[in-house]
This record gives structure tokens, sequence and C-alpha cells, in this order.
């Protein structure tokens, strides 16, 4: 006969009850008392776990939320946010409340968002947290309204954007846009080796292009005011050979004459962002990734540029696989 083994939550049988109890009580409400005799692990004296030292980050990601952003010319409008926020924490500290980053979140989230509104947010938020450095990083898909190039048709172009505000324990704050622009690039090597062919050989051959994505990141000076539709200007004028939404045969054929007329390298693509970029005076920093996804090499080419800030942002970017499109 084979043993009986015990079970702790589940019945035994139809007439013994289990060992333990599992029950919801769906009516029950936390009094002022029972709140206040709820543990906290902040009052305990061995909750520290590995090294006792600071953390520069610590919070929550990935936490979303609808939000009102403004837009340049006209009505607010609703998007999907995606929104992480950290904290630094010093050493002796046993931990922070996440719960408190999303509700000093939450207490703005009728209000239109900006660059601006992320510095209220932040002042609120380092005192509730009680920490020195503070950080909020809102990503979202922002739609501006493109025409074709000669149909006169119109489609939205969705951006990837971020806004983000970093306040240092002095107090000093930081505006930051992160900025997706997805661009064709036509290779310059390619586009004269087609046409040697067609002159000395009478051979049609097609130059190399490819779908291509630069990410800007700029830093919006003190007092100044910076829309996400200045930033898309920004990359269209530099690179002018951006995506397009609503295409008939007239547009396809524009896009053609476009790419001919813009032929560039990766490296062009930096230069031509850089001096869109270091013309803003409402810009006091930037950096910029371009990648160009490759369609004669298995592999892609890339570069990286920055306006050279004595202590500001460097060149280092290495993330190139997240600007695949």
């Amino acid at each position: 006969m084979k043993n009986k083994k015990k079970l702790y939550l589940h019945r035994e049988s139809t007439t013994k009850a289990p060992l333990i109890e599992r029950t919801y009580d769906s009516s029950f409400k936390v009094s002022k008392k029972y709140h206040a005799e709820l543990p906290d692990l902040m009052d305990s004296q061995d909750s520290i776990q590995g090294a006792n030292v600071p953390i520069q980050q610590v919070g929550v990601s990935n936490f979303k939320l609808p939000l009102k952003f403004a837009v340049k010319g006209a009505d607010p409008i609703l998007l999907e946010a995606n929104i992480t926020g950290s904290v630094s924490l010093e050493a002796n500290l046993k931990g922070i409340n996440m719960s408190r980053i999303v509700r000093s979140f939450y207490d703005y989230k009728d209000e239109v968002f900006s660059l601006r509104l992320l510095k209220r947010i932040l002042t609120e938020y380092r005192k509730k947290v009680d920490t020195f450095d503070a950080r909020l990083k809102i990503d979202f898909s922002y739609p501006i309204l493109q025409k074709s190039l000669r149909s006169n048709l119109e489609g939205y172009q969705y951006y990837k954007v971020a806004y983000e505000g970093i306040m240092d324990r002095k107090g000093n704050f930081r505006r930051l846009i992160h900025f997706d622009f997805v661009y064709s690039s036509s290779c310059p090597c390619s586009a004269e080796l087609a046409e040697h062919a067609r002159d000395q050989r009478g051979v049609y051959g097609i130059p190399h292009s490819q779908r291509s994505k630069a990410r800007v990141t700029v830093e919006v000076a003190k007092g100044k005011s910076l829309t996400i539709e200045d930033l898309q200007k920004h990359c269209l004028n530099a690179l002018k050979t951006e995506t397009q939404v609503i295409v008939k045969r007239e547009d396809e054929q524009a896009f053609a004459e476009m790419n001919g007329s813009y032929i560039k390298f990766v490296e062009d693509a930096a230069r031509l962002l850089y001096e869109q970029l270091s013309g803003d005076s409402r810009i006091s920093d930037f950096q910029a990734a371009c990648s160009h996804l490759e369609s004669l090499h298995s592999h892609d080419a890339v570069s990286v540029i920055c306006k050279g800030v004595r202590g500001g942002f460097t060149a280092d970017f290495t993330d190139f696989q997240s600007l695949i499109c």
C-alpha cells in the first residue's frame, strides 16, 4: 500500500479541513492602528546584504500610464508612456519605498507633460523618497503628420522619443531629449561604380541603399525651449531622405531622385547632424549615433559624434543593435 503523504494547503479527504486555511477577506479594512503596526524593514538592523556601500541608481522601470504631451502649434495629445524612475541610495540605508516613485509621478498625471514639468516632479520626488540624486525618463511614440513628396497625401510618421530629467544632490537640473530618426542612405561609392559600368560598358546597375537610423540625444540649454518638432526638423534638414508614410508612383520616383541627390556615407550622416545641431543655441550639448543597415554587407556601417563640450557627452555609444529598424 502506498504511504500517504501529508498535505498542508489542500484537503486530504472530503471530511477533513486543510492544515492551513487559504482565505482572502475582501471585506477587511485597514485601520490607522493596523497600518502603524505593519512591519517595516527600514527598522531592521540586519536587512542589508552584501557590501554596505552607496548605490548610484535604484528604482522602477516599465510602469506605464497615459500622459498628455504638448504639441507645437496644436492641442495636447494623449499617448501611452513608459516610465523609468530611479534615485541614489546612500550607504547604511536599507531600501526605498518603490511605490513612492510611482505615486509621486501619478500626482502629475493630468498635467500636460513637457521637459519643464520634469523639474517639478523630480523636486517633489526627492522630498518623498529622501534622496540626493534622482532621475526620470519617459519613453513614448510621438506622431507627426507628414506630407508625401509630390502627391500631396498625408500620413502619420511615428517617432521613438524620450524625455529625461536628471537632478543631482545640489539641485542642478538637466533636461534631455532622445530622438530616433529613420532615413534612407545611398552609398556614394556604389553610385559612382554603377555610373562607370553604364558609361563604359552600357551595363545597368543599381547603387546599393538601405534603411538607416540616427539616434540623437540633446541637452536643452537652461532657460531655452526645444520641441520634438524642432528636433525632427533638424534631422530632416541634415539628412533629407526620411522614409515615407504614404507613397504613390510619383512619390516613389521623387524618393529615388532624392536619394540620388543626397548620397551619403555613415560618416557624412554624422557630420551633417553635427552641422545642424551645433548651430542651435537652444541645444547646449548633443550626441548622435548613426547606423546604416547595409544591403551590400552582412554587417552594418556605424558612426558616433558629439559636440565636444568639456565634461559633457562623449562618443561612447555601442548599443547599435537597438538602431536596427
